[in-house]
């Protein structure tokens, strides 16, 4: 069983050490490693090259425009792997036995598509996901994607099956992958967490995360277009997780302001009045001594 780990770059070097490493420890596995860059100028393309030492495999595709999706698409027509992984350049594998590991569950279940858990890498730091995955079904992946890129792995296969990664989509294109790759198999889910996901200004989910759920939406509108019940129900509850409770919670903040306000200010009344009583009980005692 041999490993397709495509990796698209852009001006990546910052992290690209880390997930080449974590790649390159694997163990008890063949891989290839794919590399689809956009146009890089800060060195990722040299730190790239410098690996081809004709031991490796290793295949670079160069200039690759037009988007994540369009160069992920571009790294799965170049790879023979029998399983393929989408390793962002800032996302890495927590150990060496990830594809290993995979490898046997793929073997042991007869499955043609997995996904485990991810671990939250932010500066330099591994913390959990914050949440708990539900269980997979196809009705809960409707709800929300629940099914992380870095720790999803795919018989090439399959992925030629549902037809790739489809370019309409510039955030939810593996949201709408998985979708289609559903209605076809349903995936073997692990509860391990497999692969760090990076969290950082420049990454794309972080930095355009409001676009990226509204495109979300309209992901799960078009996988239900035949069942305009379940579409109101799924924009209503957009509705309320993203605009309803911003509202009230924002209400809850201003309505607690004034609160807050008066009983600062009776605080600040009742010391006033007790310094004043205080002063004038001083007075009168020394007028009474005097």
């Amino acid at each position: 069983m041999r490993f397709s780990v495509i990796t698209c770059t852009l001006n990546s070097l910052p992290w690209l050490d880390a997930c080449i490493a974590s790649v390159l420890m694997q163990r008890a596995t063949s891989f290839e490693l794919v590399f689809v860059d956009g146009g890089s100028t800060d060195g990722s393309l040299e730190r790239i090259t410098a690996l081809d030492d004709g031991q490796r495999q290793i295949i670079v595709l160069r200039d690759v425009r037009g988007g994540v999706t369009r160069a992920m698409n571009a790294g799965l027509a170049a790879a023979r792997g029998d399983i393929v992984a989408f390793l962002h350049a800032d996302d890495f594998y927590l150990h060496d036995d990830v594809l290993a590991t995979v490898a046997r569950a793929f073997d042991a279940s007869g499955c043609r598509w997995l996904f485990g858990r991810t671990l939250r890498a932010i500066d330099d730091k591994l913390e959990p996901e914050g949440w708990q995955a539900p269980r997979y079904s196809r009705t809960r992946l409707l709800h929300g994607n629940f099914i992380p890129h870095p720790a999803t792995f795919v018989k090439r296969d399959l992925l030629w099956e549902a037809g790739g990664f489809d370019p309409q989509w510039r955030y939810a294109m593996d949201y709408d992958l998985w979708l289609r790759l559903s209605c076809i198999t349903p995936p073997l889910q692990l509860t391990q967490p497999l692969t760090a996901f990076r969290e950082h200004a420049g990454s794309l989910s972080t930095r355009e995360r409001r676009q990226a759920m509204r495109e979300d939406l309209r992901v799960r509108l078009h996988h239900t277009q035949a069942q305009p019940a379940a579409q109101l129900l799924h924009v209503l509850r957009y509705m309320v997780r993203h605009q309803l409770r911003p509202l009230i919670r924002a209400l809850i903040r201003t309505l607690r302001r004034p609160a807050a306000h008066a009983a600062s200010h009776k605080s600040h009344t009742s010391h006033s009045s007790h310094s004043s009583y205080s002063s004038h009980a001083s007075d009168a005692k020394g007028t009474r001594h005097a």
